[in-house]
């Protein structure tokens, strides 16, 4: 019997792989980042990991604006971090 796939993505901070369940994606639509919950929002993604830290580093280094050229707004921050604290992780 064949053992399922598990989809990987890589953190746009820390460059660790991760199951694609356990990041937060971030989408870039109409000029604006916005957290993705469901997964499934029109535009392009990025993913960061669950992590106060690690999201820190992607506004540090603006690894939003390289992987979705898009700047990330002081609003984006706070909803991806709204999202990240509501998950119960650091």
């Amino acid at each position: 019997m064949k053992t399922k796939k598990i989809p990987m993505r890589m953190c746009i901070a820390c460059r660790e792989p991760r199951p694609k369940k356990e990041l937060v994606r971030v989408v870039a639509a109409d000029g604006n980042l916005a957290p993705d919950e469901t997964g499934k929002a029109h535009g392009r993604g990025a993913y960061v990991c669950p992590q106060i830290e690690c999201l820190d580093k992607a506004k540090k280094t603006k690894a939003f604006e390289r992987a979705l050229e898009t700047a990330l707004s002081e609003d984006s921050y706070n909803a991806i971090r709204r999202v990240i604290l509501r998950r119960g992780l650091k």
